[in-house]
């Protein structure tokens, strides 16, 4: 994988650009964001489409289109944040002239759908983003309060190593760069310019309201196509709301996973506090990172 940039972080009175470039949004949600990224230190200004809807888009593709490339080109614009996901990035992405990048790189923000744009800063511009919590889920009472926390500080050059529990015991020290996001986007990519690069990477994966046999089919056309064989880790982050669909599969979602991979040889760290879970960590795509286990407790640190 080519070197990345790492966009400068943040500062006390630096403008943040809000868009909705996939799914619609309320009003009231996006300006509770607002509320909370001022009280940060943070200027906030919106897109000129941030609520426009065209039906189940926050305006048509040209209408989203508009917005990010506005966000891209300011250089005022220091992170661009989308304030949800759902559908409708990967519609537009590959239109997005990022030229601008170049001289004025900066951050861009989401996870989810948001999966593609991240691929594509990271793959096909060369610069790191952060997957972090939008928006939408700020001030929802099933999200905690270290979603938005770790984003803010993410966004300041303070991330803090990411700790938690896991399943097995083990003992192990990997290291590598930080890609992925949601699976569906990232099997979406395949054959793309924006398809993942994942030799020697720290593979991160996550998921939502998929069937057991989607998950599986996902992760086979990843191994096919290469993206499975040489990582220095798969982790597995939030695995919400799977469900067995026609084809039951009678298998979890671990079973699911270590059955395509299990014969790697690798490291496959469960339970990662990222994705559409309510602990949902910023953590940095594109940049260095680390892993420690010991016992059932390990530590992701950016290198």
């Amino acid at each position: 994988m080519k070197s990345l940039i790492i966009p400068p972080y943040l500062k006390e009175g630096d403008r943040i650009e809000i868009i909705t470039p996939a799914s619609h949004i309320g009003e009231e949600v996006v300006h509770r964001a607002v509320q909370m990224l001022e009280r940060s230190g943070f200027r906030v200004t919106l897109g000129k489409h941030v609520f426009t809807r065209s039906g189940p888009f926050a305006g048509t593709d040209m209408e989203r289109l508009q917005d990010i490339q506005h966000a891209t080109d300011d250089p005022d614009v220091k992170a661009v944040l989308c304030s949800r996901g759902g559908y409708g990035m990967s519609r537009i992405v590959d239109l997005i002239d990022f030229s601008a990048l170049k001289r004025h790189p900066k951050w861009f923000v989401g996870y989810s759908d948001i999966t593609s744009l991240h691929m594509w800063l990271n793959n096909v511009c060369g610069i790191a983003s952060l997957h972090a919590e939008m928006p939408l889920n700020y001030s929802s009472p099933g999200y905690l309060p270290q979603c938005y926390d770790t984003m803010a500080g993410a966004l300041r050059g303070e991330a803090e190593p990411v700790r938690w529990s896991l399943p097995a015991e083990a003992s192990l020290e990997v290291a590598g760069r930080l890609t992925g996001g949601n699976i569906s986007l990232l099997y979406s990519l395949n054959g793309t310019p924006a398809q993942p690069e994942t030799e020697g990477a720290i593979l991160f994966i996550e998921e939502i309201g998929e069937h057991f046999y989607h998950l599986d089919r996902m992760l086979v056309s990843m191994r096919m196509a290469g993206l499975l064989k040489n990582l220095a880790a798969l982790l597995v982050g939030g695995m919400e709301k799977i469900t067995e669909g026609e084809h039951v599969f009678n298998q979890t979602v671990e079973e699911v996973v270590m059955n395509v991979v299990g014969g790697y040889g690798y490291p496959v760290l469960f339970n990662f506090p990222a994705g559409h879970i309510p602990d949902n960590r910023a953590v940095y795509l594109g940049r260095s990172a680390g892993i420690r286990q010991s016992g059932r407790e390990a530590v992701l640190t950016w290198l």
